[in-house]
């Protein structure tokens, strides 16, 4: 014999213990009365006690009864309750969704940015996801990623952002006063980002050498991402390479100035790539149509 009886019989009884009447429970389950005293009476030979006494008027739950009426009670809301959240996570599912990108692309270009998605898309949920990797790829519970390079990637629809050109910037007064002393940029204090996980973007020795300027004469500081390095040059200890994504906000608000005619092309951009398997969640697709009015706005200014 299976150690729990079927749910019809336990749903029956239930209702009878809340409700204190055969009578009613047969009216609320839309069944006949002797049905019901039929399932009480199957109920009983299972557990193996009598979960009714009879011989009162009206007919009362015996301490067994009591028991299991506690016990059915707490079981029948745990497993209501937990269909409500499957219920609700199943319709928030569609409304949540993960992107992948840089720490750089994150804290510099996409989070000042999300507060225009969630004016306009209020109900749904981004989930800012950055891996250690300066190239993050489509991996399971990954939507979309935003990522640097040629836009060669085959591992999605892939659409290009914009440009990711390269200028270097610094304070305002730090730029003034090596432009004014005649140093050149390769004789100046360099903040340089160098790691494992930045070997797809340029440093200054491939900038220098790309503009013809030599190699760096002085050692600079050097940090492992690119927020520390912004940071360094908030803080006038030198200039680093700005890109695009990460340095124009703060060239926009008058923060960092770039050196002139400093920018270069290297050909490379940022791009959107949408996993296959999430491509029609309603969230990946505001998701999408919100990024392509980003780009939109970003050619006009442009």
């Amino acid at each position: 014999m299976s150690r729990l009886p079927p749910l019809r019989l336990l749903t029956t009884f239930e209702t009878v213990s809340r409700l204190g009447s055969m009578r009613e429970a047969a009216t609320r389950l839309n069944v006949t009365q002797p049905a019901v005293t039929q399932a009480l009476k199957i109920l009983e030979e299972h557990v193996g006690a009598p979960l009714i006494d009879r011989t009162t008027r009206p007919a009362r739950l015996t301490e067994a009864g009591q028991q299991l009426a506690r016990a059915t009670r707490d079981g029948l809301d745990l497993i209501a309750d937990t269909i409500e959240e499957i219920r609700i996570s199943a319709g928030l599912e569609e409304q949540r969704l993960t992107v992948a990108c840089t720490i750089g692309m994150a804290t510099y270009w996409l989070m000042p940015r999300l507060t225009d998605f969630y004016a306009r898309y209020p109900d749904v949920m981004v989930n800012v996801q950055v891996p250690p990797t300066d190239l993050p790829t489509i991996s399971p519970g990954t939507d979309l990623v935003l990522r640097y390079g040629a836009g060669n990637w085959n591992d999605g629809e892939t659409t290009k952002l914009f440009d990711e050109t390269v200028c270097p910037v610094g304070r305002p007064a730090l730029v003034e006063r090596l432009l004014a002393s005649g140093e050149g940029l390769a004789q100046s204090p360099l903040i340089h980002v160098r790691s494992t996980e930045t070997r797809h973007w340029a440093g200054w020795s491939d900038y220098l050498s790309l503009r013809g300027l030599g190699k760096p004469g002085n050692a600079g500081q050097t940090f492992d991402n690119y927020v520390q390095a912004v940071q360094a040059t908030l803080d006038t200890r030198g200039l680093m390479l700005g890109w695009h994504s990460i340095t124009d906000g703060l060239v926009a608000d008058g923060s960092l100035v770039h050196w002139p005619e400093g920018a270069l092309d290297l050909g490379t951009g940022y791009y959107a790539t949408v996993n296959p398997s999430g491509a029609q969640k309603a969230a990946v697709k505001a998701f999408v149509r919100w990024l392509g009015d980003m780009r939109l706005a970003l050619e006009t200014r442009g």
